[in-house]
């Protein structure tokens, strides 16, 4: 019979980089956009943060309000509010100038 129950909170998840992981830096991981807390050497177990709010680079020349959806657009490596896999909502508004915003990750839509 498999284990059933409880397993872990999941703000932290499990995982193993194929190259080197900067602290700070966005995995994404089909669809759930996480974040590197700390440095993470290829090959070797880490973890990423699912939760939780993280500045993620953003496009420049649009605004947001505190709540407004964010997406993560892994091509391009920004969030942005309508194209790439759905990261989480703007913790604070954001003005068009801003190069990082600041997002609640993981939040439902």
């Amino acid at each position: 019979m498999a284990d059933l129950g409880y397993i872990q909170y999941g703000q932290d998840l499990d995982y193993t980089p194929a190259a080197d992981t900067a602290a700070g830096a966005v995995v994404v991981l089909s669809q759930l956009v996480a974040v590197a807390p700390r440095p993470i050497a290829a090959g070797k177990l880490g973890s990423v943060i699912t939760r939780g709010v993280v500045f993620l680079p953003c496009t420049t020349g649009s605004t947001g309000a505190q709540g407004d959806l964010v997406y993560y657009y892994a091509t391009s490596g920004i969030a942005n509010a309508t194209t790439g896999v759905y990261a989480g909502k703007l913790a604070a508004a954001r003005a068009a100038t801003d190069v990082t915003c600041k997002v609640l990750l993981g939040h439902g839509r």
